[in-house]
């Protein structure tokens, strides 16, 4: 993919206006890693890495195994923390996130945990512009969703984390399976923003 000229221009006009911030978000296997990845070489701003991961490594290399339910709870308020400041780092201009707030709601979920307060509030004062949400792939993706969630369970966590948005307020914008390229095009007409590919 090439940097569409006329999605550079768009990018830096609106770099100095109000915040817009845009979700990608989905199950496990849906292809938003790929996503991601073609976003960065897109050059659109974008977080770098989903911070539930890295605080999700910590948590296991202190505790010598993986996270069991009665660890969830400290786990999850370290990953909103992380959610918080990263939207709050964001002053103008476009930015993607990889997972938002609301998606807490959803691995909650999955867990049988009820949503904390203090996810109830950050998601009532941090809100996002839209909501991408990936419909699963055929494939695993990365070695942490498969501890996450095996064969069967994909489809629930996914399922968990659309309810997660709609429940926060949200309507999603839902993106099919196809290539990263294909995607990010549509999410950039949703957003009406020139298609990166047409930079060729």
């Amino acid at each position: 993919m090439t940097t569409n000229p006329a999605l550079t221009a768009a990018l830096r006009a609106a770099s100095t206006g109000d915040p817009r911030r845009y979700v990608i978000t989905g199950g496990p296997s849906s292809g938003k890693d790929d996503l991601l990845e073609a976003v960065h070489r897109a050059e659109i701003p974008c977080m770098v890495e989903e911070p539930g991961r890295e605080i999700y490594r910590r948590h296991r290399e202190r505790l010598g195994r993986h996270l069991r339910k009665e660890d969830r709870r400290a786990y999850s308020l370290e990953v909103l923390e992380a959610f918080i400041a990263e939207y709050s780092a964001h002053r103008h201009g476009v930015r993607f996130y990889n997972r938002g707030i609301p998606d807490g709601y959803g691995w909650e979920g999955f867990f049988g945990l009820r949503p904390t307060p203090q996810l109830e509030e950050a998601t009532r004062r941090h809100r996002y512009d839209a909501v991408f949400v990936l419909d699963p792939l055929d494939t695993f993706e990365d070695p942490d969703d498969i501890v996450w969630a095996k064969d069967r369970e994909i489809r629930r966590v996914h399922e968990l984390i659309v309810q997660g948005y709609y429940d926060a307020g949200y309507e999603p914008v839902f993106v099919a399976p196809d290539s990263a390229s294909a995607r990010l095009d549509f999410i950039c007409a949703n957003l009406r923003l020139p298609k990166p590919s047409r930079g060729a």
